[in-house]
């Protein structure tokens, strides 16, 4: 059996959801399935009615309930988002270990990694049942460890634009 794919969407650039987004559309054109994570981002409804309008093909989830970003709510509310967000994690491994897409993008995953709400291991054991689903991992921060399971990372970052 071939194991899935990982890419990695990292840097301080903008634009490391919507390539990851780009990504996913492709593989719906190409008659694929897609589970789409977000994390961290809020409950905001910002993009999410869109991409509600391409199921089946790709499913949106956010575990999540604050309207809030993470960095901004109290420690009591960061404390019962991390309850929801780990629900989030134990959803992904359920859609590896059932084979339920055929690509998994887990937005802003490195992120809980960078803010230690999941631990490096706990991303390496999720990648590890991943099949032959293809997955998507974007975030800011890379660790070198994570970096080391990728099949191919993409860094986007901003450029300083001279005006003349």
């Amino acid at each position: 059996m071939a194991k899935g794919l990982i890419f990695i969407y990292t840097g301080d650039g903008r634009g490391k959801s919507p390539a990851a987004i780009g990504r996913a559309v492709q593989a719906a054109v190409e008659g694929k399935h897609v589970v789409l994570i977000q994390f961290l981002k809020g409950k905001s409804q910002e993009n999410s009615d869109f991409l509600r309008k391409m199921e089946p093909e790709i499913k949106l989830f956010r575990f999540e309930k604050a309207e809030e970003n993470f960095e901004d709510l109290s420690e009591e509310r960061k404390a019962e988002e991390i309850g929801n967000i780990r629900n989030g994690m134990n959803y992904a491994r359920k859609v590896l270990a059932t084979g339920e897409c055929d690509l998994l993008i887990l937005d802003e995953v490195l992120g809980l990694v960078e803010k230690k709400i999941v631990s490096v291991e706990d991303v390496k054991n999720l990648l590890e049942c991943r099949g032959d689903t293809n997955i998507i991992l974007t975030g800011i921060r890379l660790s070198d460890e994570i970096c080391a399971l990728a099949d191919e990372v993409s860094r986007i970052e901003t450029v300083p634009v001279v005006k003349s």
